[in-house]
């Protein structure tokens, strides 16, 4: 696609709208089950629930989960942003709309039976998927499907978390998307349909009840260095894990991997019953300091094991929340540390909290940009982006020195590269072919 045309401009609006739509409609048909199930009919309330069940449901829908893939094709098997990425960056054909539907069952499933993983990652594959599904009518240039599956991808991010300008930037950099003009405009246009949609249903309230912030941080500026250093330690080690789980789990059936990952999250859910789900309740209660040191140590050791298995094992879920809600715990934690340390200092806990989340999300991620936008987006304070630079930038740093440019989901993208490298030597050699999804 060489020029701007308003066929792609109409287009990509289209595409904003549906996303938005599509990832409004998952949100609510994991709300409306959860309120209905739920006690105190509350979102998110897993930590009311008795502790059998804490146990029991998610390695009950961990079963279920691998029992209906286990029934279906590989190809079909392949969900989530690592599916989006390998299409964006290797295959000229469109987006199977039929992969989106195993998504929106596959991730309903995991999420609803309190699993460690997001709705936003599933939610970046429908709304990339449905560009596909919207192209379908129109003689569209391989170029034009590129651009309004990314466009779809933009807008779910702006849907989810009320933050369009944070869309754009998140498929410049995790999908890699060209910058320039012709590619750019079709994109903001959809994630200002998707931001809209949102908007209409939930409000033009963030997404996360954060706290007022100071406007003048210098002082904390040196501890927030330093966590942002520790930010990278653990952001490199978290995609270490996913990596070692995902190679330990290569050949494993649907089955095998996700029953392993539903008994480690409920062993753990067991001490820490606010891992299950997408866990944003609990971290709108570190915003609010409901969490003591060692309730927020504990919070992040169950969450950090529970998501980098659940990740690793290919769960059909996202790791985008679980990264803010590490991020703010680590932020937490330091909050805590801070005021107990330098009670003089009069340390902000929203302000470290929000550095946190958003600096553990880039260096998983590979998205500083994105973060720091999310950032400014989120809490509308131009007086924390420098606090969040030093905090994103030394997080980024750390990671890629120690892991280098791949992020979480490259790595899981080289996993399935060579496990289907595996699988056709296995069928070439006239081996029984590695069922492992």
């Amino acid at each position: 696609m060489e020029k701007l045309t308003l066929r792609i401009v109409l287009l990509g609006s289209l595409v904003g709208l549906m996303a938005g739509a599509l990832v409004i409609l998952f949100r609510l048909s994991i709300e409306q089950v959860q309120m209905a199930t739920l006690p105190d009919g509350r979102v998110g309330n897993y930590e009311a629930l008795p502790g059998w069940l804490q146990f029991a449901l998610p390695v009950a829908g961990a079963l279920l989960l691998g029992l209906l893939f286990d029934r279906l094709p590989p190809a079909l098997r392949a969900v989530g942003i690592v599916h989006v990425l390998e299409f964006l960056r290797f295959r000229k054909q469109r987006l199977p709309f039929r992969n989106a539907l195993v998504q929106f069952a596959g991730g309903w499933l995991a999420i609803v039976s309190g699993q460690s993983v997001d709705r936003e990652g599933p939610g970046v594959h429908l709304g990339a998927a449905n560009a596909a599904l919207i192209g379908q009518g129109f003689r569209l240039k391989e170029d034009e499907h590129y651009l309004l599956a990314a466009a779809g991808g933009a807008a779910a991010i702006a849907a989810a978390y009320n933050t369009p300008l944070a869309g754009v930037i998140f498929v410049i950099e995790v999908f890699r998307l060209r910058y320039a003009i012709h590619y750019v405009v079709p994109v903001i246009v959809a994630t200002v349909m998707g931001a809209v949609i949102s908007q209409l249903v939930y409000g033009p309230h963030p997404a996360f009840s954060v706290p007022p912030l100071p406007r003048d941080s210098l002082a904390d500026l040196p501890v927030i260095a330093v966590m942002g250093l520790l930010i990278g330690l653990l952001a490199a080690v978290f995609i270490g894990s996913v990596n070692r789980v995902a190679r330990l789990t290569i050949a494993w059936r649907p089955r095998v991997m996700f029953v392993c990952a539903g008994l480690v999250t409920g062993l753990l859910a067991l001490a820490a019953p606010a891992i299950m789900g997408v866990s944003y309740d609990a971290l709108n209660r570190i915003f609010q300091q409901h969490y003591g040191l060692q309730g927020l140590g504990l919070l992040l050791f169950a969450k950090f094991i529970a998501t980098a298995v659940s990740v690793g094992a290919r769960l059909p879920g996202g790791l985008i929340g679980p990264s803010l809600m590490l991020g703010g715990a680590v932020g937490g934690i330091t909050a805590s540390l801070v005021g107990i340390q330098w009670p003089a200092l009069g340390a902000s806990v929203g302000l470290y909290v929000l550095t946190g989340m958003v600096a553990m999300m880039g260096a998983i991620l590979h998205a500083p940009l994105a973060a720091l936008v999310a950032l400014m987006e989120l809490t509308g304070n131009i007086n924390i982006i420098l606090p969040g630079m030093i905090a994103v930038v030394g997080a980024e740093v750390v990671t890629r020195m120690l892991v280098g440019d791949g992020s979480a989901f490259t790595t899981l993208l080289e996993v399935k590269h060579e496990r289907e490298a595996r699988q056709a030597v296995e069928s070439a050699g006239g081996e029984k072919i590695s069922p492992g999804s």
